[in-house]
């Protein structure tokens, strides 16, 4: 049977709702994440100096850190950042370079995450583990005898990747590669602490940037489209944070390649003008059409603003309804901290909406 989307379900949740306790917690989380690093024995790492690269392996939200990892360092870092999504590293790999195996559960996600720690093991890579205690990275670790951050415990399996983020950060600043100031991860808590006040359930609708975007997203087809390194990371997590929450499918892309390839779905089937069918009324009420929603970042080169905002024209010329999101100002990870708690705030809503349970998450059974 169809899932029927009912926006009265995302009022009366209540202040208290369980489908928010992964969420609400992730300043809590990023700051003790923060002080577990600190307190971690790094001092291999800072023994053995900067790495030729830093190589982020793992799967799920733990993975993403290494996309943060990559927009908070942008084109000035001094060495290059892999990130593994895969069932093998690299064969470049060797032990020149820094593997941090992350993984933000012990669950199935930590699974691939330890395959490749066991793998730059064999490899004689420099190997960090971030995983919570008792997950499966550990033995690798102990065996290579390579430092470990045991992330604090989570309470529930919620996929925020926070800890994990101020983990890895951290990390990178005791490899002797300059990581971000120490007030910022402070700054980002903060932020991830306004959005949570201003994403409440107890808020309405009007005053709620969350269930805003989760109003409009329901009955849509959602592109998020980005121009820079941080606010594609978030569109990155608006598309995975609406598939495990809300089962709902949406495309993320960044500029310009986006202007090649999936801008020209403004003119498709799911356009705001062309039927689906010879059959079909464009009009019809009920037919799923594009939702462009745009990831603005403060960073923007003029060149990169440009491309934005011919998107943005070019959409709505199409019929194309178009949702512009700002990152807002401050350092990079707090912008980034405020467009991801959106985007986790936003696709629990919708999953409620939907009579989704976003506690649960479905695996393919191997």
């Amino acid at each position: 049977m169809a899932l029927l989307f009912e926006e009265h379900r995302i009022d009366e949740l209540g202040a208290d709702s369980d489908a928010f306790r992964g969420v609400a917690s992730a300043a809590a989380r990023l700051r003790a994440a923060r002080s577990a690093a600190l307190e971690a024995d790094l001092d291999r790492i800072r023994a053995e100096g900067r790495p030729r690269s830093i190589v982020v392996a793992g799967s799920g939200a733990a993975v993403l850190a290494g996309d943060i990892l990559e927009s908070v360092a942008g084109s000035g870092f001094p060495v290059p950042v892999h990130t593994v999504r895969d069932y093998r590293l690299p064969g470049w790999v060797s032990g020149h370079d820094l593997v941090v195996a992350v993984a933000s559960t012990s669950g199935h996600d930590a699974e691939v995450a330890a395959n490749l720690a066991a793998e730059a093991a064999r490899r004689g890579c420099r190997l960090l583990s971030v995983e919570p205690a008792g997950g499966p990275i550990a033995p690798y670790a102990e065996q290579s005898r390579s430092p470990q951050i045991v992330l604090p415990p989570a309470g529930d399996e919620s996929q925020a990747p926070w800890g994990v983020v101020a983990a890895l950060l951290t990390a990178v600043d005791a490899a002797g590669v300059p990581g971000v100031p120490d007030t910022s991860y402070e700054a980002a808590a903060v932020r991830l602490e306004e959005t949570a006040q201003e994403c409440r359930p107890g808020a309405e609708s009007w005053e709620n940037p969350a269930k805003t975007l989760a109003l409009d997203l329901g009955g849509s087809l959602p592109v998020f489209w980005a121009a820079t390194p941080p606010t594609s990371a978030a569109a990155t997590r608006f598309a995975s944070a609406l598939a495990a929450n809300a089962r709902y499918p949406a495309l993320c892309g960044r500029l310009p390649g986006a202007l090649w390839d999936q801008f020209a779905t403004a003119d498709g089937p799911f356009g705001g003008t062309g039927p689906r069918s010879i059959f079909d009324d464009p009009v019809e009420d009920g037919a799923t059409r594009l939702l462009a929603v745009l990831l603005r970042d403060s960073g923007e080169s003029p060149e990169e603003a440009e491309d934005m905002t011919a998107v943005a024209e070019g959409a709505r010329q199409r019929g194309v309804t178009v949702r512009e999101l700002s990152a807002g100002e401050g350092h990079v990870l707090e912008r980034l901290a405020g467009l991801i708690a959106l985007a986790d705030y936003a696709s629990v809503y919708l999953a409620v909406a939907y009579g989704v349970d976003p506690l649960t998450h479905t695996l393919v059974v191997r």
